[in-house]
């Protein structure tokens, strides 16, 4: 890949929506080239910038609760379009909408969910075929954690679910979402489960969201200051089971 090309795709390289060959092969340009890796480099940080600083207005809690009333009393009374059947069905679909909006339902994952989602498979796409799923092999938590936290500024949860059929092999540092993670590794039959694991104080607990990307299931919450993202080609129904073990 010829510096050119590289930089016509690095937006799309930063915002993981690259396929996994043409990911690589920017990698390995940026690796070899400190020209475009400065480029690269100035790009990650003015992403980081906007995240951080850019002004953003979030609309208050009476303002949905008027909405959703609104829509209600609207649908009950039918807004005068009582013989088209279609009308009634779209406005109670806007009433389920705002409801699950209401009780913190999520229906639509958010911008920065779909970012850490193809991020979070491109992390495990790459530790199946680099021949780096582990940095540590063990199925002992107890070998595992003191590991990670000779390595990690954080130590993250880590149990052993070989009774539930979830059995612990590992972990490795891994690089995600802008920061230094921790990938536990678990096994189900011949299928790899990552479970990527970072501390963030701000995050509120979270229901399970599940996810889907690639071909990937994915689930997610976060739980007294840390976040999970679990991702493997293990069925959804048995990846959920794993997460809500955890």
């Amino acid at each position: 890949m010829i510096c050119r090309d590289a930089l016509g795709l690095v937006h799309g390289y930063i915002d993981c929506e690259l396929d996994l060959i043409k990911n690589l092969e920017i990698e390995q340009h940026l690796d070899a080239c400190p020209s475009c890796k400065v480029q690269y480099d100035h790009l990650r940080e003015l992403g980081s910038d906007i995240r951080a600083h850019a002004m953003r207005h979030a609309a208050p809690p009476a303002l949905r609760t008027r909405i959703v009333a609104s829509l209600l009393r609207d649908y009950r009374s039918g807004l005068g379009i009582d013989s088209l059947g279609w009308g009634r069905m779209a406005i109670a679909l806007c009433c389920f909408t705002l409801l699950g909006l209401a009780f913190g339902v999520a229906l639509v994952p958010t911008g920065t969910e779909q970012r850490l989602s193809r991020e979070v498979v491109a992390g495990h796409v790459r530790s199946l075929m680099a021949d780096h799923l582990m940095d540590i092999a063990s199925s002992d938590r107890h070998t595992v954690k003191p590991w990670i936290a000779g390595k990690l500024e954080f130590s993250p949860p880590v149990q052993d679910l070989a009774a539930q059929g979830y059995a612990l092999a590992g972990g490795r540092l891994d690089y995600l979402a802008e920061r230094s993670v921790m990938a536990l590794v678990y096994r189900r039959r011949a299928h790899v489960i990552n479970l990527f694991v970072w501390p963030d104080t701000a995050a509120a607990d979270t229901p399970l969201r599940a996810d889907s990307h690639r071909g990937y299931n994915l689930v997610h919450f976060s739980r007294a200051g840390m976040v999970f993202w679990a991702v493997s080609d293990l069925g959804a129904d048995e990846l959920m089971v794993f997460s809500s073990l955890l």
